[in-house]
């Protein structure tokens, strides 16, 4: 029974011990008198009625007002302390009572604090012997993450169900540029933990490479894996290779227990390494083209300079106008053909050209390693002028640097340069690398000359050339003079990355993690559609999916005007705050923004200038959230949004949503505020970057994940029940 019923019943005790007893012993004397005494009594009580009647009422106030006062220093007090015990126990075992009330309740929560540091020391000795046991697994589980993100190809591991357990760096660049719409843009990719492999690649094309692998392992086949070409939903080619994850299923004997000897090997998952050869594909078009168009271009020249010369040999004696006619002829061709290999080599020279094993890189970090080696090599001063950090190449980065380090030294050691300057430009589809130098210039004979030297600088040797080095890169190298600053430099001409592989740094960097991405889950393994095309309510907390948002608006008046300017997202996945798996965009609201938003949230109108509109957001935002369930704090707010751009955008929210507000008042009825930081505090988190969207996403996702057990202690396990007790919340009547 609550405290407050409780309450209202003992005030309605006391009344009645307060006027029942007066009430009943007036009506025994007035039964029990003659005529002329009931007369006489009435007459004696009537007048004293009123005076009595307000006296009792005196007496039943003051009365209220000590049971209400006892109310607070007993019951009250001691059902915070019972709150703040359980806190102790679950969430925060930092947490401590406050002694406040009668000295009776402050020796009481003396003593619970007492208890609770005993309970820490305990706890602490047992965390740091299972911290020491557990440093080696640590060790190792780290090794795997920085093998699997270092690793050229990208990796993914799937279970049976196509559910993604395991990915690395290099397939989270990949799938992310492959991502098509807004997903990409605005930080949400494709690929996550848990998520589907077949909503990036063909299922049909998975489950038949399964088959076969399944196939082979029966026949006895000693590298069991299945190599495919598919295309994803953007129309990109990728080469994927794909190896089973083998399992050894239990076998029973013939009295029912387990026998794992001689069992047979079973598929659990499989491996999955992928490569985009959708530009590979297109030069070897591009090579195809070329040579078709030379072929067919070339074929009827070669044919009329062939028939000119056979009939210039068969007659020698033929006239010196039509000898004339036949060698203009032979001219002309000669020329078309010059001037259509000419066209195509310029047309396809990069692709003609790129056969040599090349990687996408920055091309900022390629100066920068190139700084370091002549330094140490050659003690040789080194600064950097302008530099594009957007800049990307797709080089041999090894024997690009070797090549700049050459030129450097032959620059040191024929003309004593005591600096040089590195620079990097692009126009068009070239970078250009520039090496700078002030004083002696240097003549195109001795470019030339070095340009056919084996790139050996000291004791290091190479049989390559900076020709080769150029021509294999597809490149050119100038040789320029700027006579106005009495310098020189030499310009290495490169090709530019295409497509970069690796994304910007977004704006919230800072409050991502500094560990190692934790970019798999083998528990995930043992999860057979673990979010489904349809979130079961009856399913428990602990075992869902979840997309922790929140949003930054113009104002607190949906109905009214107000948009949003900000969204931020982070998935929870297997119990996991999964912070690499964010959504974090700004959201231009074509309106002006107010004045006294801008210091709580800090964006400004140049921030939002520019950035997508809701009705690109939107929709990639349902995407990110497909198949989980919705928490948010105060999601009444954030939701009444979404509904209002429902009929306008074509996008429904029909997923269910928690509310960490309304679950903090199911958790701690008796607190008196349920704000986020409040909250957090209780339960021992510290709130960095809050008042941005991403932010205060992740200080309510680990919110939620302390009130989850909170929840189950409380009998509250799955979504419906947990849905429930919110609706049931004075909070919950909030309405926007």
């Amino acid at each position: 029974m609550k405290a407050n019923v409780r309450f209202i019943i003992a005030a309605c005790v006391l009344g009645l011990l307060m006027v029942g007893p007066f009430g009943l012993t007036a009506l025994l004397l007035f039964l029990d008198s003659k005529d002329a005494e009931r007369e006489a009594f009435a007459q004696f009580l009537l007048p004293r009625l009123p005076l009595g009647g307000f006296m009792t009422l005196i007496g039943f106030i003051g009365g209220v007002i000590l049971l209400r006062s006892l109310f607070q220093q007993y019951v009250h007090a001691l059902s915070r302390m019972a709150e703040t015990l359980r806190l102790m126990l679950g969430a925060n075992r930092n947490f401590r009572v406050a002694p406040e009330g009668p000295p009776e309740v402050c020796d009481l929560a003396r003593a619970a604090n007492d208890l609770a540091r005993q309970r820490n020391e305990l706890l602490d000795d047992v965390e740091a012997q299972i911290r020491v046991a557990k440093a080696t697994v640590e060790e190792e589980k780290n090794r795997l993450a920085a093998l699997m993100s270092e690793l050229a190809l990208g990796v993914v591991v799937c279970n049976l169900d196509g559910r993604i357990l395991l990915y690395n760096s290099r397939a989270r660049l990949q799938f992310k540029a492959l991502a098509q719409g807004p997903t990409s843009m605005s930080g949400g990719a494709l690929i996550g933990l848990g998520r589907s492999i077949f909503s990036i690649l063909e299922r049909g094309q998975i489950t038949h490479s399964l088959e076969n692998i399944q196939q082979r392992l029966r026949r006895g086949s000693a590298e069991p894996t299945a190599n495919f070409i598919t295309a994803t939903r953007g129309g990109q080619l990728l080469r994927a290779q794909m190896a089973p994850v083998l399992g050894r299923a239990e076998t029973t004997g013939e009295e029912g227990a387990a026998n794992p000897i001689g069992a047979e090997p079973q598929v659990t998952g499989y491996v999955l390494t992928i490569e985009n050869i959708t530009r590979n594909f297109e030069r070897e078009a591009e090579r195809d083209q070329a040579l078709q168009t030379l072929t067919d271009g070339n074929r009827a020249a070669l044919g009329n300079i062939r028939a000119a010369v056979e009939t210039l040999l068969d007659s020698p004696e033929m006239e010196a106008e039509i000898r004339e006619r036949f060698m203009r002829v032979i001219s002309d061709e000669a020329s078309a053909m010059s001037s259509r290999l000419d066209a195509t080599m310029n047309r396809f020279a990069d692709s003609l050209k790129t056969r040599w094993p090349l990687e996408d890189v920055l091309a900022i970090d390629i100066l920068s390693a190139a700084a370091r080696r002549i330094e140490d090599k050659l003690k040789l001063p080194i600064k950097h002028e302008e530099e594009d950090a957007s800049l990307w190449m797709r080089v041999d980065s090894f024997s690009l640097i070797q090549a700049i380090t050459f030129l450097a030294s032959r620059l040191q050691d024929h003309y004593e340069i005591r600096e040089l300057r590195l620079r990097l430009a692009a126009e068009g589809k070239m970078v250009f690398v520039d090496l700078i130098w002030s004083g002696t210039t240097v003549s195109s004979e001795t470019l030339y000359t070095w340009e056919l030297e084996p790139m050996n600088v000291g004791n290091e040797t190479s049989p390559l050339t900076l020709r080769d080095v150029v021509e294999r890169h597809g490149g050119e190298i100038w040789y320029q003079r700027e006579k106005a600053a009495h310098r020189a430099f030499f310009r290495i001409v490169l090709p530019a990355a295409a497509t970069p592989d690796a994304p910007v740094a977004d704006q919230a960097q800072h409050l991502h993690s500094d560990s190692r991405p934790e970019y798999y889950d083998f528990d995930l393994f043992a999860a057979r559609d673990a979010e489904g095309a349809n979130i079961d309510l009856d399913r428990k907390l602990s075992e869902l999916a979840y997309s922790v948002f929140d949003t930054e608006t113009t104002g607190l008046q949906p109905s009214q005007g107000d948009e949003i300017i900000q969204m931020g997202a982070v998935r929870i996945v297997n119990h996991r705050l999964l912070r690499q798996e964010i959504f974090d965009q700004l959201v231009d609201p074509r309106i002006p923004l107010k004045p006294e938003g801008i210091p709580i949230h800090g964006i400004t109108e140049a921030m939002v200038a520019g950035q997508p509109q809701l009705d690109v957001v939107l929709p990639a935002f349902h995407e990110f959230c497909h198949e989980t369930v919705l928490v948010a704090h105060n999601a009444a707010f954030d939701m009444r949004f979404f509904q209002l751009k429902e009929d306008s955008l074509g996008v429904k929210f029909t997923q269910p949503v928690l509310d960490t507000l309304l679950l903090s008042a199911v958790i701690h009825p008796n607190q008196e505020s349920h704000k986020l930081e409040l909250i957090a505090e209780r339960l021992g988190i510290n709130v960095i970057g809050r008042h941005t969207a991403l932010g205060d996403a992740f200080v309510t996702g680990e919110v939620f994940l302390k009130m989850i057990p909170l929840l189950a202690d409380m009998g509250i396990v799955t979504l419906r029940q947990a849905l429930e007790a919110a609706q049931k919340t004075y909070f919950a009547r909030i309405q926007y």
